[in-house]
């Protein structure tokens, strides 16, 4: 909406839950699992109470929804397996998510050949930081199962979906922020005096 600063949107914008909830319906017909399996085929069987039941057991990740107990308790905060959620059977995601998850593989690239670069520093610590070629493989591949779902469709259901992303994310990123894997360290050194 040409606002420099996104909380001046969200002072006034609101999607309307009829609109939210339709779009919802159409991008969770096109949900996966971690392997790329489709997991909701009939989203309009989809009730009242389990929507809620359903959004009460789950917490917003970076590149969908986690049902893990323990994560979901810390409010997305607790992931026992640090946020390698590609390689969790409580990880789902959409289609919607296709945006945040071809992001994410390239910083997986990125941060690969930084610290394969990097000469200063020891082999376990390199080994650590890396990100594992199973990761990168396993996003590579959910990426695809999604783009392929995608390009089954008509034109006329692409273009509905597309429509239900936008939705979505407009949504996603107005009411709750965008949801953040590691919270940044706050600089705690003081001041020196030049």
């Amino acid at each position: 909406m040409d606002h420099d600063s996104l909380s001046t949107t969200q002072v006034y914008y609101r999607v309307g839950e009829e609109r939210r909830r339709q779009a919802v319906e159409k991008v969770t017909a096109m949900q996966f699992d971690r392997h790329g399996q489709r997991v909701w085929r009939q989203a309009k069987a989809f009730q009242d109470a389990e929507r809620l039941r359903h959004g009460v057991g789950e917490v917003a990740v970076a590149y969908g929804r986690c049902t893990e107990p323990s994560n979901v308790q810390a409010a997305g905060t607790s992931c026992p397996l640090r946020f390698r959620c590609v390689g969790c059977d409580h990880f789902s995601t959409d289609v919607s998510y296709l945006p945040d998850l071809e992001a994410y593989l390239a910083d997986l690239l990125r941060s690969r050949e930084r610290i394969l670069a990097t000469s200063k520093a020891d082999d376990w610590a390199k080994a650590e930081a890396l990100p594992s070629q199973e990761e990168i493989t396993r996003v590579r591949r959910l990426i695809h199962r999604v783009r392929q779902d995608l390009d089954d469709l008509s034109d006329d259901e692409r273009e509905q979906i597309n429509q239900a992303i936008a939705v979505v994310r407009k949504t996603r990123q107005v009411m709750l922020g965008m949801p953040r894997v590691r919270q940044p360290f706050v600089d705690l050194r003081p001041e020196r005096p030049t």
